[in-house]
């Protein structure tokens, strides 16, 4: 691997998450005595994955080994390191602090051309901190460098360090310091989207279609977010439906039919998801990036910046459309922070982390019925929102198969154990948590459910013959999240307007699902108070009803359309217009919104002030190729 430069921003230059004082280099890189390798940037990901799920939190993607109890395969890169003796850093964390030293979970080994070091890493300290490798002597310059891991139980790497400081009591977390170039910038586009699950490919498609030059920015390497073959949600809610028909027909273009939850991985056709956006001249397709900053200009968002999630060379991505930051496996994608220049902007991320960068005002948790008048809100408001899905599911095998115990796991005993082959949508936790600042130990708390009543089934239940021949094939390592921060636009969507049909100037999208509201399973509460992991849902049934387009802008940054389950509703609201159909047919109205924009010269705002005829011209032709 190449030494190349590292990259740093000026804070006076971009407004971006708190953390960004963490992060480290991307690539293999010296810099006052130290070598950098940034664990994503490894050469062959053997059997870890890369998971960026919490970078705004802990300020890198990691390399995660999700083997399901099986170690995994070893990650391997080879890295130039001058001749010498370096003290070894590894920035980590254990996952599960309750069981520490030979009992963590997590535990991996570093190897330098074949040798591991004598540390045992992943094994002390909660939080993300820099565990101490030894000394070691570097006898020829290439080298190469491996991740074993131990358990296949979710240990994490983050960053390696060669510090030839052999006295150095931790490296700095400042490792950006170094960097030496501003973020590139990608080109000049009319929209940018930030986000690829269904809002924001719907957006880009829309949009595209209507003649604008569109930047589609997604942080995974598949399309579809929570209906991609890393999550594994089915679609729900109706389309082509009145005022509007021709609205749906690019979420029928993405559609991959037959298909439920947990499913193999087939079933969410993320092959299709890419080809369409592909087949689009208008749109250049960055995955692997995370959008971590903006820059604004008064009330306006002049442009985004995002880092590369598979650093691996230098330079901007180029106009390939499809594949501009990595393939659909999320392969070659090159080592840049990059920049992302428009007019207009979409947060069509889900957790509006672009409304939130930019200062757009939103809500997080429940609205009391005295701020709303909802009978189905709170008495008081609070910070509860609805949960994260780890779902998961076994197959049936010829022979009897074998799963470890699990000590650190929640205590499971017949009366509380699931007796389940698979976890659908109601496996879920957070509801009680922060589902930004808290996401890692809500994803994690998941895997700790899944794999600790598996454990309790195939080992020491009463049925576990019933287990024997089952073994565990598939758990989602990327959560399926349901709710976290909502925009607030002109019009903020309440549970009055949806029952009791309140007509709106600028109804577009019609929602058809219930008022589905989750809470944690009172049967779930009872065996695990405080650490759930079930939920039920509340579903009051509902008329089909249309969202204003009011509700899909920010009302104080001036450029910034939403699209999603971050658009402008309360808590309850939400619980009707989440469903990916209805966050899709979203998309469509904003880059048909978006078009007038720019053949108009105006906002957001100014479509619904000055140009709503024409907007309700372009919906009722829609933008459908079938």
């Amino acid at each position: 691997m190449n030494s190349i430069p590292l990259r740093v921003l000026s804070a006076s230059v971009v407004k971006s998450a708190s953390c960004l004082a963490l992060l480290v280099c991307c690539v293999a890189s010296a810099a006052g005595g130290q070598v950098l390798i940034e664990a994503e940037s490894f050469d062959d990901l053997g059997g870890w994955v890369v998971d960026q799920q919490f970078m705004d939190q802990m300020g890198s993607p990691m390399l995660l080994a999700h083997g399901l109890g099986v170690p995994v395969q070893d990650a391997v890169t080879s890295v130039t390191i001058p001749l010498g003796q370096y003290r070894v850093w590894v920035r980590t964390r254990n996952w599960v602090p309750t069981c520490s030293g030979p009992d963590a979970p997590g535990r991996f080994q570093v190897l330098i051309d074949g040798v591991r070091l004598p540390t045992t890493f992943g094994t002390e300290g909660a939080e993300w901190h820099w565990q101490d490798g030894g000394t070691v002597e570097i006898k020829r310059e290439k080298v190469k460098l491996s991740l074993h891991d131990l358990t296949g139980f979710a240990g994490r790497c983050d960053v390696i360090v060669f510090a030839s400081d052999l006295s150095l009591v931790a490296p700095s977390n400042r490792g950006q310091d170094a960097r030496d170039t501003l973020p590139q910038d990608a080109g000049q586009f009319d929209l940018v989207v930030a986000g690829g699950g269904m809002a924001g490919t719907c957006t880009a498609i829309s949009a595209a279609r209507l003649g604008l030059k569109v930047a589609l920015v997604h942080d995974r390497p598949v399309l579809g977010g929570n209906n991609s073959s890393e999550v594994r949600v089915h679609l729900n809610g109706r389309i082509n439906l009145p005022p509007y028909p021709r609205i749906g027909d690019v979420v029928r273009e993405l559609d991959p039919g037959n298909q439920g939850n947990a499913q193999a991985a087939g079933f969410y056709n993320d092959e299709k998801k890419l080809r369409i956006v592909q087949a689009e001249p208008n749109i250049r397709l960055f995955l692997n990036m995370h959008v971590y900053a903006v820059q604004k200009e008064g009330e306006r968002i002049v442009a985004v910046i995002a880092r590369n999630v598979r650093p691996r060379g230098e330079g901007v991505p180029p106009s390939n459309r499809g594949q501009d930051a990595g393939d659909a496996q999320g392969q070659d994608a090159l080592a840049a922070d990059v920049r992302f220049v428009a007019p207009l902007f979409a947060d069509c991320t889900g957790d509006g982390t672009v409304g939130a960068l930019a200062g757009a005002e939103y809500r997080m948790g429940r609205e009391s019925w005295e701020q709303t008048g909802e009978t189905l809100a709170p008495q008081e408001p609070d910070k509860m929102t609805m949960g994260a899905s780890v779902q998961w599911y076994t197959v049936e095998t010829l022979r009897e198969t074998a799963f470890p115990e699990c000590p650190w796991a929640p205590r499971f005993t017949e009366a509380s154990c699931e007796h389940a082959t698979r976890g659908d949508w109601n496996w879920e936790t957070g509801l009680n948590k922060d589902q930004i600042t808290d996401f890692e130990s809500i994803r994690d708390h998941g895997f700790r459910a899944v794999y600790g009543n598996w454990a309790f089934l195939k080992n020491h239940s009463k049925d576990k013959a019933k287990y024997a021949n089952r073994r565990l094939s598939w758990v989602a390592y990327i959560a399926g999240k349901r709710e976290s921060r909502r925009l607030l636009g002109d019009v903020i969507l309440s549970q009055q307007d949806v029952q009791e049909q309140r007509a709106y100037p600028d109804a577009f999208v019609t929602t058809t699902w219930s008022i589905d509201l989750h809470y944690p399973d009172p049967e779930n509460t009872k065996h695990f108070p405080g650490e759930e992991f079930k939920t039920i849902c509340k579903t009051p049934a509902i008329q089909p009803y249309s969202i204003p387009y009011r509700c899909f802008y920010s009302r104080n940054v001036e450029n910034l359309f939403m699209a999603g389950r971050d658009i402008s509703v309360t808590h309850v609201a939400l619980g009707t217009v989440r469903v990916m159909r209805t966050c899709g047919m979203m998309g469509e109205v904003v880059g048909m919104a978006a078009s007038i924009c720019k053949n108009r010269n105006t906002t957001p705002r100014g479509v619904y002030a000055e140009h709503l005829p024409e907007l309700k011209d372009l919906a009722a032709r829609g933008v459908g190729r079938e």
